[in-house]
């Protein structure tokens, strides 16, 4: 069963995460992103903390080994993120010189390259993430039930803002047309991630206490470095306490989601 699991879990995480960007986005519910983004820090930390690094440790497996392996995927992950920062600023770069040099001999055109290549590089760069989520929740999911459904929830919350953006890049493009359907190709690409992990785990498995790690390491960096500082704004302390409210709601919901399942199968 765990391949159905794996199957599932990982359709839930990747489109499922978009149909559901799509819902809030035509609901006029984007106003709530910020929201959103404090719950999905709050899911990925209890993951990481809570659910991930504890059944690694409890493995076995060399605790220096699965510390340096922590340290190394947060500075892979820290690398991967200046790449594709470097990435689009010399992408825009090129397509601003490009620009400036149409309209200068023709006076019109500005922003069609940009616009091209802005979409295929969200579609191109959101199938490669899907593709290592997939890996990690399988490594989560060959743990055990209850650790995957914490996985595909923390992925889930995740993704949810980050499409309603990727979904805004796209309808702007000018060929907006099935933008809805080729995110929701780019997110089913987790399925594929997810086949690799159960086979990769399932021929060589004392590897998945390192990928529960790596996942691990994943998830705190993309809180702690993405989404966390994007909430360090000065607001009001009604705001404030939304945010608190909101970072301890993700946490409850990966708690509540996998204590259901540990008492669904206990």
């Amino acid at each position: 069963m765990t391949p159905v699991y794996i199957v599932l879990g990982t359709l839930v995480a990747g489109m499922g995460s978009v149909l559901l960007a799509a819902l809030i986005a035509r609901a006029l519910l984007s106003r709530y992103t910020q929201h959103l983004l404090s719950l999905a820090a709050g899911a990925l930390l209890a993951t990481a903390f809570m659910h991930l690094l504890p059944e690694a440790f409890e493995s076995g497996a060399s605790i220096h080994g699965l510390f340096l392996t922590l340290l190394v995927g947060v500075l892979i992950f820290f690398l991967l993120d200046k790449a594709e920062l470097w990435h689009h600023g010399h992408e825009h770069h090129h397509d601003q010189h490009h620009d400036d040099h149409h309209d200068h001999g023709h006076g019109h055109g500005h922003g069609h390259a940009h616009s091209h290549g802005g979409s295929w590089s969200v579609l191109l760069g959101d199938s490669v993430h899907a593709f290592g989520d997939g890996i990690l929740v399988a490594a989560a999911y060959m743990a055990n039930l209850q650790l995957g459904i914490a996985a595909s929830v923390a992925v889930l919350a995740h993704e949810v803002p980050h499409h309603i953006g990727d979904l805004v890049v796209l309808s702007q493009q000018p060929r907006s047309r099935g933008a809805l359907f080729k995110l929701m190709m780019a997110g089913g690409v987790t399925v594929v991630g997810g086949l690799v992990g159960y086979s990769l785990v399932d021929l060589q498995p004392h590897v998945l206490p390192y990928l529960l790690t790596i996942a691990s390491g994943s998830y705190i960096y993309v809180a702690l470095a993405d989404l966390i500082p994007q909430l360090q704004k000065r607001l009001s302390s009604t705001a404030t306490a939304h945010q608190i409210a909101w970072l301890l709601a993700g946490i409850a919901l990966v708690t509540l989601a996998s204590r259901a399942v540990f008492h669904a199968h206990g």
